[in-house]
Parts: C-alpha cells; sequence; structure tokens
C-alpha cells in the first residue's frame, strides 16, 4: 500500500493514474492523526506534500521509521526542503518535478522499474 498525505487534488490524480498502471494500492488522508494510524498498516511508501501544513509533514517524518519517503516542495523552499531530509525523508522534488519522477518511484513499489525518458 502507498500512503498519500495531501489534500491537492491535481496531484491525487496523478498519484491514483500512475497507481493503477502499476496495481498499486492508495490510500489518501489528509490530517496528521489519520496519517500516524495509517502507518500502523507499515506502507511501502509515504508521499507527502512537504506544503501542507494541515498534515504537519515534518513532524510526521520525525515519527516515521523505517518507511520509504517521498515528499515533494516548491522550488523556492529550500529552508522546508533541507528540513524535510533532515528529518527523514528519502526523495525530495520541486512540484515542477513531481509528475515527472513519480512513474520511476511507484515503478519500485510495482517490481519494475521505467526507463528514464528524454
Amino acid at each position: 500500500m502507498i500512503l498519500a498525505v495531501m489534500a491537492d487534488l491535481m496531484f491525487s490524480v496523478k498519484i491514483i493514474d500512475e497507481a493503477k498502471k502499476r496495481g498499486l494500492r492508495v490510500e489518501f488522508v489528509k490530517d496528521e492523526t489519520t496519517a500516524l494510524a495509517r502507518l500502523e498498516l507499515k506502507p511501502e511508501l509515504v508521499i507527502l506534500d512537504l506544503n501542507y501544513a494541515a498534515a504537519n509533514p515534518i513532524g510526521l517524518l520525525r515519527r516515521m521509521e523505517g518507511v520509504d519517503t517521498f515528499g515533494f516542495v516548491s522550488h523556492v523552499q529550500v529552508e522546508l526542503r533541507k528540513e524535510a531530509v533532515d528529518a527523514g525523508c528519502k526523495t525530495v522534488v520541486a512540484r515542477s518535478a513531481f509528475a515527472q519522477k513519480l512513474p520511476e518511484v511507484l515503478a519500485r513499489y510495482a517490481g519494475t522499474e521505467t526507463t528514464a525518458r528524454n
């Protein structure tokens, strides 16, 4: 299972589409309490909108152990990116690169790496 912590409809649709292509199940949560509860199900990956303050993404990262994480943030928020990495986020990309990187990231969890396209 992939856990996505966000409220952004545009990115949610992208995640759903890419996950469906790979036979992956995604669960979306919109708050910290629910996210923490869902972590008990041991998701394979947690996708975080690092700008989504309602879910306290940095606080969540600090409480996660042994979970792969993929976060995205505005490209101008260098400090937030650094804070996320320091809190344990394994991969952080700019919002503008999210859709491009998502297929590659999800392919790892479906067991079928994709080839990068230029």
